[in-house]
């Protein structure tokens, strides 16, 4: 009885490992494939600024891993499709920067599609080099990790992935047509996303549906084909979401 009961087991383990094995991921992380797929020349949704004093705001702030309250400087953003966010930036930014910063981000984050601005309630503003951050009808904001993401051309691609978090995660990452493609797939698009499932693998992916379906002259032959190969159920399910796009101009 014991031996069949190790044999068991290591016919288990080998199993395991044989279904790890035939799982296959494209990337490490889906930001880093292409900078070019949304461009800091693209049109933006943004319309207009308008200050709105100060206020107190309840925030996330990664330097301290949690909520904060501020006496945040306040600024309403209309976006040109009837959507409306209220940025809050951190008093740190003072009098002088804190409209600029506001702007600065109204502008990028009106350069990705209204499908990903629509629950974006709040812009936190922060200094700090800290990694972005989306949920809660927010997106979060270290200016310091933003001049990097700036210097190696991402930050549009960056606000894509945080903004999925933040307006589609509630919709789709546990949707039963969403988690079907996915079994379907068997295979990821990055390392992130086979790691994390449910939190990761919607966002990773979108980037690249964005990419291959809005913009496949912005991404080569090969990352289109790598792309098509790896997800092409969780491709097809965002085809069917009719999702609206604007301001992004599909194939220029």
């Amino acid at each position: 009885m014991r031996k069949k009961v190790v044999i068991l087991s290591m016919f288990i383990v080998l199993s395991l490992c044989n279904i790890s094995a035939q799982v296959k991921v494209a990337y490490w992380g889906t930001i880093f494939v292409d900078s070019a797929i949304i461009r800091a020349s693209d049109p933006s949704a943004f319309q207009k600024i308008t200050p709105a004093g100060r206020g107190e705001r309840r925030t996330y702030d990664r330097r301290i891993n949690g909520w904060n309250t501020i006496n945040a400087y306040l600024y309403r953003i209309d976006w040109s499709d009837g959507l409306v966010t209220e940025a809050q930036v951190n008093p740190e930014f003072g009098d002088s920067l804190a409209p600029l910063e506001a702007e600065k981000y109204a502008i990028q984050v009106g350069r990705i599609p209204a499908c990903l601005r629509k629950d974006i309630r709040y812009l936190w503003i922060h200094q700090g080099k800290y990694p972005f951050g989306g949920g809660n009808h927010a997106i979060m904001i270290h200016t310091g990790q933003s001049a990097e993401y700036e210097r190696t051309g991402i930050l549009e691609e960056t606000l894509v992935h945080e903004a999925t978090h933040t307006s589609l995660d509630d919709q789709f990452a546990r949707n039963t047509d969403w988690l079907a493609a996915q079994k379907a797939d068997v295979n990821f698009i990055s390392t992130y996303a086979k790691d994390n499932p449910i939190r990761e693998d919607l966002a990773e992916t979108f980037l690249m549906w964005l990419a291959t379906r809005q913009q496949p002259r912005r991404i080569s032959q090969q990352t289109y084909e790598k792309i098509s190969a790896y997800i092409p159920n969780r491709l097809i399910f965002l085809d069917k979401q009719n999702l609206p796009m604007s301001p992004v101009n599909m194939h220029k």
